[in-house]
C-alpha cells in the first residue's frame, strides 16, 4: 500500500506531511515521556524486522494479486503506539529514500495510512479490548485477525479518500474503492495471523521482548530478531512473489494500468529528480538492472535483493534506534540540570 507521487497532488502531499509531522512530534513527545530505556535498542531491531517482512510478498490465492505484512500492527503490540509509529515512520522513509519504494510527496500520506491506523485506532480499539493477557490464546488469534483487517481497510479507504481530494482524474473514485477494499480483506487476514505468529512465538520463545524481563534476556532476545531479519531480508526475500500488490492490482483493474503517469508539476518533477539521485538500490535491486527481466532465481537478481535486505535492514535499524536514542537523552536533560 506504499503510495507512488503520482496518485497525490501537492496540495494533499503537503498537508499530510503536515499530519503525519505532527502526529511524529506528539508521539516523541509521549514516548520521551515514558522513560523506558529499553526502547532503544528494541525499536531499532524491530524495524530492521518488519522491514525486512515487507519485502516478502505472498499471493492471494485466485486473484492474481500479492500483499505483504504492513508491520504496524505487530510493532504497536510489542513496542507501544508511540514507539511504533516512530518506528513504522523509520521503515517508510528509508524505503522511499534507499530503495524508490513509495514516492517522497506521498511520504507523509504513506506514513498516516501505515502508521495511524494500526498504532492508534486497531490496536486500542480492537485489540488491546479483545486479546486478553495471553498473546498465545486463540482470543488473542482472533483479535490479531480482526485489528489487521480493520487497520488495513481503513488504510485502504484513506487512499482511496486522498487519490479523489488529489483529482486523479483518470481514476475513477467508485471503481477504485470498489477493487481496493476486497482485496485488502484477504491481505489483512494474512497480516494479522502472521502478526498473532510472531507474537505468539515471541511470547513463548523469547518473553523478555514483551516484558520488562532481564537485560541479559532481552539482549539475547533481540540478537535473535535481529538474526531473523537478516535471514528473511537476504534470503527468504528471493521467493517474494512478483505479483502485483493490493494497490497495484487495484489501480489495474480501475484504469487499465498498474501505474499511473506522474503529473507534470514543478513539485512532482523535483521531488522525482531528486529520488532518483538518492535512491542507492531502486526497486531493491543494483542501479541499471532489470530485475523484471530476469527471471526468479538469476543470481544477479538474488544478489540485489540479498544486498537490499541487509542494507535496508542496517539502515532502519540505524535510523529507529537512532532516534530512539535521541529522544532518550533528550528526556535526561531537564533531570540533569535540575
Amino acid at each position: 500500500m506504499h503510495m507512488a507521487d503520482a496518485l497525490i497532488s501537492p496540495a494533499v502531499g503537503t498537508a499530510f506531511w503536515g499530519v503525519s509531522g505532527g502526529l511524529l512530534g506528539w508521539s516523541t513527545r509521549r514516548l520521551r515521556n515514558e522513560g523506558r530505556p529499553e526502547t532503544v535498542p528494541t525499536m531499532g531491531v524491530l524495524g530492521a524486522f518488519v522491514f525486512a517482512a515487507q519485502m516478502i510478498n505472498f499471493a492471494i490465492p485466485g486473484t492474481g494479486s500479492s500483499g505483504h505484512l504492513g508491520g504496524g500492527l505487530l510493532l504497536t503490540i510489542l513496542l507501544g503506539p508511540w514507539a511504533a509509529f516512530l518506528t513504522i515512520a523509520s521503515v517508510l522513509m528509508v524505503q522511499a529514500l534507499v530503495f524508490a519504494d513509495g514516492g517522497l510527496l506521498a511520504l507523509g500520506c504513506n506514513i498516516f495510512n501505515l502508521g495511524f491506523f494500526p498504532a492508534f485506532v486497531a490496536h486500542p480499539w480492537i485489540y488491546r479490548p479483545l486479546a486478553g493477557p495471553d498473546p498465545r490464546a486463540p482470543r488473542a488469534w482472533a483479535a490479531a485477525v480482526a485489528a489487521a483487517v480493520v487497520g488495513l481497510e481503513l488504510g485502504a479507504l484513506s487512499v482511496c479518500v486522498q487519490t479523489v481530494a488529489s483529482g486523479i482524474a483518470e481514476l475513477p473514485w467508485r471503481t477504485f474503492l470498489l477493487w481496493m477494499l476486497p482485496i485488502h480483506l484477504p491481505i489483512g487476514v494474512a497480516e494479522g495471523l502472521a502478526t498473532a505468529a510472531v507474537v505468539a512465538l515471541v511470547a513463548s520463545v523469547r518473553p523478555a521482548v514483551v516484558t520488562a524481563g532481564s537485560r541479559s534476556a532481552r539482549g539475547a532476545a533481540l540478537v535473535g530478531l535481529a538474526a531473523a531479519a537478516a535471514l528473511v531480508g537476504g534470503v527468504v526475500s528471493w521467493w517474494a512473489s512478483e505479483l502485483p500488490d493490493g494497490l497495484e492490482w487495484a489501480l489495474a483493474r480501475s484504469t487499465g494500468t498498474e501505474e499511473i503517469a506522474r503529473p507534470d508539476t514543478a513539485v512532482h518533477r523535483r521531488l522525482g529528480k531528486a529520488q532518483e539521485r538518492v535512491a542507492l538500490l531502486p526497486d531493491y535491486g543494483f542501479r541499471g538492472s532489470d530485475k523484471a527481466g530476469e527471471e526468479g532465481g538469476a543470481p544477479s537478481s538474488r544478489i540485489g535483493t540479498t544486498v537490499s535486505g541487509l542494507v535496508g535492514g542496517a539502515l532502519t535499524l540505524a535510523v529507529a534506534g537512532g532516534l530512539a536514542l535521541a529522544i532518550r537523552l533528550a528526556g535526561r536533560r531537564p533531570a540533569a540540570s535540575g
